[in-house]
Formats: structure tokens, C-alpha cells, sequence
């Protein structure tokens, strides 16, 4: 049950709580947007991020969304449990793997990013692949984080991003 009384708008809890603020909704909206339409990453690389953060955030919107592209990708309900266990994933490519433990740092521990992180981050991703990345943890961990404070329901229908 969410924690912030709001009227039923229609577009389902995860929307409706934040018309309270319109302008600030739009601005939550535009954000996401930006993220889904413009990252560059291969969609498996940004939704083992995305999934990472999804369960430290304990958000179940969050949780219950998946890839539009996902099948296409080769993305099933394994992988997403192949991501729980990156680190000892032998499915996960190593790009993947990497995807998943920046994100749990940048979720839980972002101070213990260290030059041995980094190093073996741009081992393996490029500068403008690691921009997009942070950006992307930005809004998972911001707008995931928003959702489970405010206690919604994922939506009837599921959410393709």
C-alpha cells in the first residue's frame, strides 16, 4: 500500500501518487525517458545494471519491469537470476558482470570505487560507455529508491522499457 495518499488517476499507482506534483512528475518522466531512448549500452549490459539496483532498492516496479528488446537480446527470467549471482555467474559476459558490480557500488558503496574498479572498468568499456552507465545508475537508483519509499504496486500491466 503506497505511503502517500493521492487520487486514482488512472495511470496506475506508480504514476498517480507522483501528479500530486505535475511538474516535478514530468521532470521524473523526461529523466526515465532520456535514459531508455538515448543509452547506447547493449541491452544486456544496462539491465544487468538496472536489475542489479532494482533488488538493492527493493523496488518492485522496478522488479517487475523488463527489457522491451529483452527477448531479442537474448534476456529470459534466467538472466535476470544470473544477475542476482554476477559474481559467480559463468553465463554473464564479463562486460555484464562489470555492469552489475558498478552498479551494486554505485547503489551501496560508491566511495569503495577505487583505481582498481576503474581500471578494469575502462579495460573494458569506453569513456562515453561508462558516462552512459553512471547516468543510467543515476536514474535507477534515484527513481527505483522514489518508488519503493512511496510504497506503490507495480502496475497491472507489465512496464517495457
Amino acid at each position: 500500500m503506497a505511503r502517500i495518499e493521492f487520487p486514482e488517476r488512472g495511470y496506475g499507482e506508480h504514476v498517480d501518487w507522483a501528479l500530486l506534483r505535475p511538474k516535478m512528475a514530468a521532470g521524473m518522466g523526461t529523466l526515465s525517458e532520456a535514459v531508455y531512448q538515448n543509452s547506447q549500452l547493449p541491452v544486456r549490459e544496462r539491465e544487468a545494471a538496472r536489475w542489479t539496483i532494482a533488488l538493492i532498492n527493493d523496488c518492485v516496479v522496478c522488479q517487475d519491469t523488463r527489457a522491451r528488446d529483452g527477448v531479442a537480446a537474448g534476456i529470459d527470467e534466467g538472466f535476470y537470476g544470473q544477475v542476482a549471482d554476477w559474481r559467480s555467474s559463468t553465463a554473464l559476459t564479463e562486460r555484464e558482470r562489470l555492469a552489475a558490480e558498478f552498479a551494486q557500488h554505485f547503489a551501496l558503496d560508491h566511495l569503495a570505487m577505487d583505481d582498481e574498479l576503474w581500471g578494469r572498468l575502462r579495460a573494458a568499456f569506453s569513456d562515453d560507455e561508462l558516462a552512459d552507465l553512471t547516468m543510467c545508475c543515476g536514474m535507477f537508483l534515484g527513481l527505483g529508491r522514489v518508488l519503493a519509499v512511496v510504497g506503490v504496486r507495480a502496475p497491472d500491466e507489465r512496464i517495457l522499457v
